[in-house]
């Protein structure tokens, strides 16, 4: 890498870091979360970024040189088909198959009586929530996998093994793929990688995954006490794959992807029982070990502001799209980074003039004192004019310089540990009151169930433990980023 690169990228990420910390950079970093608006500006198809992955890292290497922002997502489309395609999953529409080409893909939500998992079967998710996954949810999410005690004829079983075979070789070469993708952001534009890391609130793991937003409406009516137990039995998988893709710098900060949690989709008291108390300790653990969490909260979240605010100070970075992104800084702003608030139906529809016009009134209403990163409402599709995301990104340059602001990466590198926590007075994360699970979090067969299947052991039984959790760990890795990620 030329020095220069490097120094570019330095800069890029001490100036990026500040603001996360809510501090004062020397000025606002630009980061914003592009998906197929990176394959229109490269000249690609959805088709093209969603089916080959490769060409979805080659355009957003090239929107971040030549719009030369400070961070982006390594591939914000994500839901790559050649993973789709190898599970047969069944949840997707693809671009160039279901959908016209340049039609970004779609989650289809499960018909109601056709959920991916059945109101009777929370005790079953509760007491093994991996066992599960692989078990019974997997097999009905694909068109490929055979459910226990289903078919056994050679060719079902043929395609059963392969889609297992082929889904986690495909994991693991897109997985792979993420480090080299980075590294040459880095290389090429001096770019830094915005994210590192994937959560989910466990309630809206029930909501979007297993029995979709109908069926979890009339679960927290009928069955209250077995939807709490599943969110409280989910917490701990959920903050081991969190953990497991975080930044080892504790710079990048683990994104949360905020759904269904929210009033109306939730009524206020159902917040306060179920998708607040089985989060925020999740949110506390993570900060706790060194690493922020992105809140991107789409939709509009401005009526549990209050609850937010009950997080360490510095914890998380709030991302605002449909809300009202002043009223967002008044409540959150003294203690958390905000970023975006530029409406995406703006960047669509409006003229640069309107767009500029919007950045300069976020811009003096909420960065002021710094602890702004400038971005989009929502992830930026190709309805986008690409002259009104270089407005955004031209005007934010110029504008957004701070007269006093730092150039340096904060003293404190990494954010508050456990001890700091205490120091200051803020609860513990409160993880240890959730009850443990069948299978623990981040293993598939536990070491204490293999061993019992093994001979004797004649040379370094610890040596041959350690390898067995760290494959077997790979396939709690695969189930749980089919959950999460795809």
């Amino acid at each position: 890498m030329s020095r220069t690169m490097e120094t570019l990228y330095e800069e890029r990420l001490s100036r990026y870091v500040t603001a996360m910390r809510n501090e004062k950079p020397d000025r606002i970093p630009i980061r914003p979360f592009v998906a197929e608006f990176v394959a229109k500006y490269a000249g690609y198809t959805a088709q093209e970024v969603t089916q080959d992955f490769e060409k979805a890292f080659i355009a957003a290497r090239k929107c971040a040189a030549d719009f030369d922002w400070d961070a982006v997502v390594s591939n914000m489309v994500y839901a790559w088909a050649g993973i789709t395609q190898a599970n047969g999953t069944k949840y997707y529409a693809m671009p160039g198959i279901e959908l016209p080409v340049n039609t970004g893909f779609q989650y289809l939500e499960p018909p109601e009586g056709e959920e991916f998992m059945k109101s009777d079967e929370y005790d079953e998710l509760t007491d093994d929530p991996t066992g599960f996954l692989y078990n019974t949810w997997l097999p009905r999410t694909s068109s490929d996998l055979i459910a226990v005690g289903g078919a056994t004829d050679r060719q079902r079983l043929y395609r059963n093994n392969l889609a297992f075979v082929k889904g986690g070789m495909a994991v693991l070469h897109y997985f792979n793929g993420f480090a080299t993708q980075n590294a040459l952001l880095r290389s090429e534009s001096g770019t830094v990688s915005a994210i590192a890391g994937i959560l989910k609130a466990p309630l809206d793991i029930i909501a979007d995954k297993l029995r979709g937003y109908l069926g979890l409406c009339r679960d927290l009516q009928e069955r209250p006490e077995k939807v709490l137990a599943a969110c409280e039995a989910l917490a701990p998988h959920l903050l081991h794959v969190a953990l497991s893709g975080a930044d080892p710098d504790g710079n990048a900060p683990i994104s949360i992807w905020m759904h269904r949690g929210c009033v109306p989709f939730v009524s206020h008291a159902q917040f306060d029982r179920f998708y607040w108390p089985t989060l925020k300790p999740i949110i506390q653990e993570i900060w706790s070990r060194g690493h922020q969490v992105l809140f991107y909260a789409e939709g509009n979240w401005n009526a549990h502001l209050k609850s937010f605010a009950e997080l360490p100070d510095g914890s998380i970075i709030y991302h605002v799209d449909q809300a009202d992104i002043f009223e967002a800084h008044r409540a959150l702003g003294d203690k958390f980074c905000i970023s975006g608030g530029i409406p995406n139906l703006l960047l669509a529809y409006g003229s640069p003039d309107d767009v500029r016009d919007c950045c300069k009134k976020v811009i003096d209403g909420v960065a002021g004192d710094g602890g702004y990163i400038m971005d989009a409402s929502a992830i930026v599709q190709d309805d986008a004019k690409i002259e009104n995301v270089r407005a955004m990104t031209d005007f934010t340059r110029e504008y957004g310089v701070y007269s006093s602001g730092s150039s340096s990466l904060p003293k404190e590198r990494q954010p508050a540990g456990r001890d700091a926590m205490a120091a200051k007075g803020d609860e513990g994360s409160g993880m240890s009151r959730f009850p443990e699970t069948r299978t623990k979090p981040g293993a598939c067969i536990p070491w204490e169930e293999k061993r019992k299947e093994m001979p004797e052991v004649l040379g370094d039984e610890d040596l041959v433990r350690r390898v067995w959790e760290d494959v077997d760990a790979f396939g709690n890795l695969y189930i749980w980023h089919c959950l999460l990620s795809f």
